[in-house]
């Protein structure tokens, strides 16, 4: 890295040298947010409108189109104004390189969904809050799949859990920023401006899908600022949200062979009438509050404060578990499956006589005293996964100025926790006695931060001021994991096969050997879905950096803007790291200007990713599978090759230019490339043989045909894009109106393919999410009303098919439109609709995937692929949205 950084220098020195220069007036013109569709910037208040930036510089006077890096400035109306009441799928409909995945059935992801910017995870996303780093969330995404392929194995923080209510505005920096915040600034920087204003704004919304009138949603949000004289202010937002459920399956068809063969039972099917299995969003309940404030010491100091506390809780639908072998035709022959193993099992109960030489002690008599699931579960079950998300964050400072000079001293204290549950299961291995509900600990993760920023403008004799800013900052994070149920992790009395008997005379017994090896099998251990954490694998992991920084800007002569930033961080887990960036930006005419960013940076390993372990159960083709995911520093990751895991690095390279052709017109045009080493990934599975668990017993948790997996810094990638905004105002007769058009290309490529990683596991990262996507958007308003249309555009992508070879996807457009009517001055109402043409993805294609023509849907009852592609498979949406403001 230090090697990388002098390289860096020595590129910024010759840049310097041999280009001309631009300044930025201080008193810019206020612009339209780069890639934030304008869709209220004619109706929203002026400190809402403006382009001023924060982020990416310690100077006061930067705007949108001066700075020197790619940022997206977006408005609280803007925000608000979405159709969902989830911050991820808000900044999605915004920004063209943000990408979420829908995530159906995907373990604990579908509670917490990880983002991707620019194709890179979420934990390469640093999320800030008025300027300090927030939380990661406790979940490490460990999931498998094209769901999650763009962000596997990340940490990184939950901002579904920040009310859109509570902002002033969101800022997006997307460019490598490591040296300017610190790790994880890979991919780019999203800083939430909270609101500071006086006043009341109160919110209310309904909608739902047009399919079924499922999905049905809720929203009742509100903020309340006031000063407190001229001593403060306190601004306190909150947000309750309540989705219900959606379904965009079909019934699978074993549970359609099991009404025909059982019509009594099918009551007992889950879901009955609906999908015995649930693939669509999951139903969650939400509340979400903000407290910002401040109070005056002097004429030029302050305390702040600000806190953030929210809980989530939503249940997810697991795959179905069928009680009888079935099969149909299909698109491509005839298909079927088998019964789950648990109803196959029959569990014997009574043990051989005491002392009887024949059937000796440990055996078991075959006889009619026996049990079986069928009893608890006729109709098969499917196993409802409850997650709970609860976060806490609070950040104290005191900040102010001595004259030129600034400073800013904070310290920040935060917790997320996920607590994680099962209904309608069962542990097989405890035969009559398992539970059916199963609690199986909590993932915890806290972090404490402390910040010491500080800045000084000083002339040293060119066009402006140097603005000379350093820092420090101590950083302490502790992964948790807490113990679950007994039942939930472990191995009943029947994780062994039976050993049978029959009684072939008065006190003779003979050894049964069965027809069906299922019949005597021992159990997979463990709640069947997921499984509970055990006290060995409980425990507390910290880790703690330390950091310095400095950073320089200043306009060198009056055209030409540059800057440097260089950071040194120090973990007690990984060692040193030094990082730097630099950057300019010339004005080589009124309307042209040229920028360009260079830096390398990196992302240490977080305790979770280091720790984390989960066992899971998966289907493939329907047959059951346990997968466990270790510790890298375990005995069964290391027998199948794991190491240690070490920092990702990175090399950014930004180039871009700002014009402005016309009155009211402006274009960005930025391209980059992204090159990041050492990449955190999951690996490949490796499938558990009975000579792996005699060589490693500890695998016996996974059984013989289960697979295991670890966390590796198995691969290179390369990401290479372009991002293009125009925005152009103009009126017609008396109306305004304004258009924006953000287009972004990016392409991720895995230059150094590891023998760990799997090529399903790579096509995925080089295509899971579009290559293109561009949103143009339009605003149209006249006295009280105002109309939004907003047309997105989506390419082709291509996901790895658990059950088939893989698919490519075709490219759709999807269309939005809402219309709002301001009663009063205070009052508006909005009608709009999400989608309103309800187009779908791809549906799976019957040549591949072995479609059965009596449902219509896949063996699992899939029509769609399961991540729900870049805009979700529920189809359109409409709402209704009521809105007070004083």
């Amino acid at each position: 890295m230090i090697k990388n950084s002098i390289s860096l220098l020595a590129l910024a020195v010759a840049s310097i040298a041999a280009t001309p220069a631009f300044a930025a007036p201080a008193d810019a013109p206020a612009a339209l947010a780069p890639d934030a569709p304008p869709s209220d910037a004619t109706v929203a208040p002026d400190d809402e409108k403006t382009d001023v930036i924060v982020l990416g510089t310690r100077r006061t006077d930067r705007t949108v189109t001066s700075s020197a890096s790619p940022i997206d400035v977006i408005s609280a109306t803007e925000l608000t104004n979405q159709p969902s009441g989830n911050m991820l799928d808000i900044v999605k409909n915004i920004i063209p390189s943000f990408y979420v995945p829908q995530n159906t059935i995907t373990d604990a992801s579908t509670f917490v969904r990880a983002p991707s910017l620019r194709g890179l995870p979420a934990s390469e996303v640093l999320v800030m809050i008025n300027g300090k780093r927030y939380n990661r969330s406790a979940l490490v995404q460990v999931a498998g799949g094209s769901d999650t392929a763009l962000s596997a194995a990340s940490q990184g923080a939950d901002i579904s859990l920040i009310p859109a209510i509570a902002v002033g505005n969101l800022q997006v920096l997307r460019d490598g920023a490591t040296a300017q915040y610190g790790s994880d600034a890979i991919a780019g920087v999203l800083n939430y401006g909270l609101k500071e204003k006086t006043g009341i704004e109160l919110q209310a919304r309904y909608g739902q899908y047009y399919q079924n009138g499922d999905g049905k949603s809720v929203q009742v949000a509100g903020d309340v600022g006031f000063g407190i004289g001229d001593l403060g202010f306190i601004n306190i937002a909150g947000e309750y949200n309540n989705d219900g459920q959606t379904s965009r399956g079909v019934t699978r068809p074993s549970a359609v062979f099991l009404a025909q063969a059982q019509p009594g039972v099918v009551n007992r099917i889950p879901n009955y009438p609906g999908p015995a299995q649930i693939w669509g969003s999951s139903p969650t309940e939400s509340y979400k509050f903000f407290v910002n404030s401040a109070l005056n010491v002097t004429d030029s100091s302050k305390i702040y404060l600000f806190a953030n506390y929210a809980r989530s809780k939503a249940t997810q639908s697991f795959n179905y578990r069928p009680v009888l072998d079935w099969s149909f035709p299909t698109t491509t022959g005839i298909g079927g499956g088998s019964a789950n193993d648990y109803f196959k099992k029959i569990y014997y109960l009574t043990p051989c006589p005491a002392g009887n030489a024949t059937c000796p002690t440990g055996g078991f008599v075959r006889d009619a005293n026996n049990f079986q699931f069928t009893s608890v579960y006729p109709g098969g079950f499917t196993p409802q996964f409850v997650g709970v998300s609860e976060q806490f964050y609070g950040t104290l400072g005191y900040k102010g100025s001595a004259g030129d000079f600034t400073y800013d001293l904070s310290g920040t204290y935060a917790k997320n926790t996920l607590d994680l549950s099962m209904f309608g299961s069962l542990n097989g291995s405890y035969g009559p006695q398992s539970q059916t509900s199963f609690k199986f600990g909590a993932l915890q993760q806290e972090e404490i931060n402390a910040n010491i920023d500080l800045s000084y403008p000083i002339e040293v004799g060119f066009a402006s001021p140097l603005t000379i800013s350093g820092g420090g900052e101590f950083r302490q994070e502790k992964y948790t994991l807490t113990a679950g149920d007994v039942q939930s992790y472990g191995a009943g009395p029947y994780a062994s096969a039976q050993t049978l008997y029959t009684l072939v005379s008065p006190g003779v017994y003979s050894l049964y050997t069965p027809t069906d090896p299922r019949e005597t099998q021992g159990q997979s251990p463990g709640a069947s879905g997921y499984g509970g954490t055990s006290p060995d694998a409980a425990g507390s992991w910290t880790q703690r950096s330390f950091a310095a920084y400095v950073d320089l800007e200043t306009d060198i002569v009056e055209n030409l803007s540059v800057g440097a930033a260089g950071r040194y961080e120090n973990y007690n887990t990984f060692g040193g790291s030094w990082v730097g960036k630099f950057n300019a930006i010339w004005k080589a005419t009124d309307f042209l200007s040229v920028r360009g960013t260079i830096g390398n940076g990196f992302h240490a390993p977080s305790p979770g990713q280091s720790h984390t372990s989960i066992l899971t159960t998966a289907f493939n083709n329907g047959v059951q599978t346990q997968t466990g995911t270790y510790p890298v520093d375990t005995a069964i990751s290391r027998f199948y090759g794991a190491v240690p895991l070490r920092p990702e690095t990175s090399m950014n390279y930004g180039f871009g230019v700002v014009l402005s052709p016309a009155q009211n017109l402006k274009l960005t045009i930025d391209a980059y490339q992204i090159d990041v080493s050492d990449r955190i990934g999951v690996s490949k599975t490796f499938n558990v043989t009975a000579a792996n668990i005699a060589a490693q017993p500890a695998l016996a948790a996974v059984g013989v045909g289960g697979s295991v997996q670890y966390f590796t810094n198995d691969f290179d990638t390369r990401t290479r894009g372009i991002d293009v905004v125009a925005t152009y105002k103009t009126s017609l007769s008396e109306a305004i109106i304004n258009f924006t058009l953000a287009y972004n290309y990016n392409k991720t490529e895995v230059t150094r393919p590891g023998s760990s990683i799997s090529s399903d596991q790579i096509l995925d990262i080089e295509h899971g999410a579009p290559n293109h996507r561009a949103v143009f958007t339009t605003n149209w308003a006249l006295g009280p009303l105002s109309i939004n249309f907003r047309e997105n555009f989506y390419s082709w992508w291509k996901a790895a098919i658990s059950y088939g070879p893989a698919q490519t996807f075709g490219s759709k457009f999807v269309s939005d439109l809402d219309v709002t009517y301001n009663i009063t001055e205070n009052y508006s109402v909005t009608v709009g609709g999400q989608n309103i043409l309800d187009e779908r993805p791809d549906k799976l294609s019957p040549l591949s995937n072995s479609i059965f023509p009596i449902t219509g849907g896949s063996s699992d009852g899939q029509i769609y692929p399961s991540s729900g592609g870049p805009f979700g498979l529920n189809g359109g949406f409409w709402y209704v949205r009521l809105r007070a403001k004083y």
